[in-house]
């Protein structure tokens, strides 16, 4: 295994925890699908971040990303408090509404706006070699991506270390938090800026179907395992990275696509976990056997 290899796998890994330590979070509270919008709402931000500075480089694509992707959660509270719809319409209403004015913008301005859409959606992760950060006196740090992503993971660990007891009451029962003097709301905010971080960082590297795979697949699995947030926390972090090392062996072996490999490998995790809850509900609901006379 070369090291470019090692580089892959390893950024897959640490969006595959990071998304997971997220996504457990977005599960109890019933927003799972939150990343999706936001990976595919961030495109009009990509987009006007070009129109307006005339240039490619990824800060200033990640910024206006990044800015839609609070607009995103902004949008989707608004919408849950304001106007009491339900979470999963409120997604599918802003998710639809600013991919569509994405679409907009780059067919308006094709020629304008050199965006592979293919490159966003899907991610190219074996190209994460080839980003790297050169310093001044030409020393060679390594991959761009991965020093992004490791300190957004670092940014999400101390987070929930430290939030560990309002995000567990905010996520469980919010009510009860509240009689604590945990304000649901700023805890949701700031969960959800880290969730919108995360995609956007994520997305450029590995595609938004990735992250959205990693968001969903091992914190659902871990789910159906145990119902204790810190089992489920590890066992959806473990999840995330084996998934990330299967997947690119599989890729490597079948010539194809890595992000889809790797998918492919989340679903397989998640079909075992269901299997296994399924006979542990059936083995302790079957009667004892009785003994012979």
């Amino acid at each position: 295994m070369t090291t470019d290899d090692l580089l892959i796998i390893a950024t897959g890994a640490l969006v595959a925890v990071s998304c997971a330590l997220l996504g457990s979070f977005l599960l109890l509270r019933g927003m799972t699908m939150i990343g999706d919008a936001i990976s595919h709402a961030v495109l009009p931000g990509i987009a006007i971040a070009y129109l307006v500075s005339g240039s490619r480089a990824s800060g200033i694509m990640l910024a206006g990303a990044a800015l839609f992707g609070l607009l995103t959660t902004a949008g989707i509270e608004w919408l849950r408090e304001r106007a009491r719809l339900q979470a999963d319409a409120s997604i599918g209403i802003v998710f639809t509404g600013l991919f569509a004015l994405g679409i907009v913008l780059i067919s308006a301005y094709a020629g304008q706006i050199d965006l592979d859409l293919d490159c966003v959606l899907f991610g190219e992760i074996a190209y994460v070699p080839l980003d790297l950060w050169i310093l001044p006196d030409g020393r060679v740090m390594g991959p761009v991506p991965v020093w992004l992503l490791g300190g957004l993971l670092l940014a999400i660990a101390a987070l929930i270390v430290i939030a560990y007891k309002p995000l567990l009451l905010t996520s469980f029962d919010p009510m009860h938090a509240a009689a604590a003097g945990i304000s649901a709301v700023v805890w949701h905010y700031i969960l959800m800026g880290f969730v919108s971080a995360a995609t956007v960082l994520s997305f450029e590297s590995v595609g938004a179907i990735l992250v959205l795979s990693f968001l969903t697949g091992p914190p659902a699995a871990a789910f159906l395992l145990t119902r204790r947030l810190r089992p489920m926390l590890l066992l959806a972090s473990g999840a995330g990275v084996l998934a990330a090392g299967l997947g690119y062996g599989l890729a490597v072996w079948l010539d194809g696509s890595i992000a889809g490999a790797m998918a492919v490998v989340i679903g397989a995790e998640f079909a075992l976990a269901l299997a296994w809850h399924l006979y542990r509900r059936r083995t302790a609901s079957a009667p004892p056997a009785e003994e012979p006379a």
